[in-house]
Order: structure tokens, then C-alpha cells, then sequence
């Protein structure tokens, strides 16, 4: 399944760099430069995420949200904006955003922050890999008919991995996913639970592992 994101910014040459960034973590992509026609883009195709600066032209961040969410769009929304003041970050999740970046970030805390959304917010259709299919909203995992036992965090891992089929997911993106700041993970922890993942999906799929980088699932 092809995760589709929207991307308001009308910063191009910033705009390029969030585009290769999403796309090279293997989301399907589409910028806009101005509220109004990304409003009209919504009307068009169901998208599973929205990414908007605020201080764009014609319709502003904040009040597309605003329309979208008038419009019982519940689609997930990070503002990715330049304002820092606490005034304007209440007013954005006043409007109905999920989550607040300012601007200059990390690309690592970027993307984790996009998939964390993209996991708990929805992404409930199912996530196929060949004869393999990922069910976020029942937390269920099966091979053909046959359901897979994994336990919590072997899940979270399958679905960033799934989410980024062929592509090179970074060992920290992946400790950061499964490791709250009050929990203590660790380099070991995580091969941990690779291995115990790969004894469950046996010959289903590979998970490669890049050397020094991260991991990968194969189709």
C-alpha cells in the first residue's frame, strides 16, 4: 500500500528537501505552495497525512485545517512552521492538529515524528507484503490464513519495517520507535527483537541487516 502524504510549504527549495526525505522513506508524496489548491487536492484523493506550514499564501495553514476539520476530516496533521511562540503553537492544536514541529529539525526526529503519527492516529488498512498482511487496528499479523504471534514491540517493529518495504530503516529511528524516553533501549535490545522476528516470518520475507546503518525488509 502506498502511504500518501500532503506537503504544504511554499518554500520550494525547502520544500524539494522534505520531498526527497519522505520519498526516499519510501511515502508517496504531493506538494502544494498554497492553501487553496492544496484544499482542493483533499477534495480530490484521500490522503493519510497532511504536513502544512502556516504562513502560506492564499489559505493559510491553520485556516485550511480549520476547513478540513468543519468538514469532518479527521486526516492526521503536523504543522511544520517557523513560529515558536506558545500563542501560535495553542492556536495550531486549537485547529485540530496532531502534532507541532518547528523549524530547524532533525531529519531523524522528522520522520520518526511522521511514522509515530502514521501509526497511532490511523494507518488502520492493512499493510501487505506479498501473502503477508499487517493489521494496525486489531494489532494482528497473518500469512496467508495463518495469524503470527508477536508480542507488542515485535509488532511496532514489523510495522515501521512494512511501512519502508526496500528501504533502509536507521537502527535510532527504530530504538526511538520502540523506547520511550522512560524506557531504556539499547543496540543489543534491538537485534534482540530482529532475531525474534525473523525466527517468526522464517522464509515469509528477509530482514537484511545494513551494517552499521540499519535494517531492511525485503519483498
Amino acid at each position: 500500500m502506498s502511504i500518501r502524504i500532503l506537503l504544504l510549504e511554499d518554500d520550494i527549495l525547502f520544500a524539494e528537501t522534505l520531498v526527497d526525505l519522505l520519498e526516499d522513506a519510501s511515502y508517496e508524496v504531493f506538494h502544494y505552495t498554497n492553501g487553496q489548491e492544496a484544499l482542493d487536492a483533499t477534495y480530490e484523493q484521500k490522503f493519510h497525512l497532511y504536513i502544512f506550514d502556516i504562513n502560506v499564501p492564499l489559505l493559510n495553514g491553520i485556516e485550511l485545517l480549520e476547513s478540513l476539520r468543519l468538514a469532518n476530516d479527521e486526516t492526521p496533521t503536523i504543522f511544520l512552521t517557523s513560529y515558536k511562540d506558545k500563542k501560535m503553537v495553542h492556536k495550531g492544536f486549537s485547529s485540530g492538529c496532531d502534532d507541532y514541529i518547528t523549524k530547524p529539525f532533525a531529519n531523524d526526529e522528522f520522520l520518526l515524528r511522521v511514522s509515530a503519527r502514521l501509526r497511532r492516529c490511523m494507518l488502520f488498512e492493512p499493510l501487505h507484503v506479498g501473502d503477508l498482511q499487517l493489521n494496525v487496528k486489531y494489532k494482528e499479523v497473518r500469512y496467508k490464513e495463518v495469524v503470527l504471534e508477536l508480542s507488542n514491540k515485535e509488532f511496532e517493529l514489523l510495522t515501521i519495517l512494512m511501512q519502508h518495504v526496500n528501504k533502509t530503516v536507521p537502527k535510532e529511528l527504530l530504538m526511538e520507535a520502540l523506547w520511550n524516553v522512560c524506557e531504556s533501549g539499547s543496540d543489543g535490545a534491538l537485534r534482540v527483537y530482529i532475531n525474534r522476528l525473523k525466527q517468526t516470518l522464517g522464509d515469509i520475507c528477509i530482514i537484511e541487516n545494513i551494517r552499521g546503518v540499519g535494517y531492511k525488509l525485503v519483498s
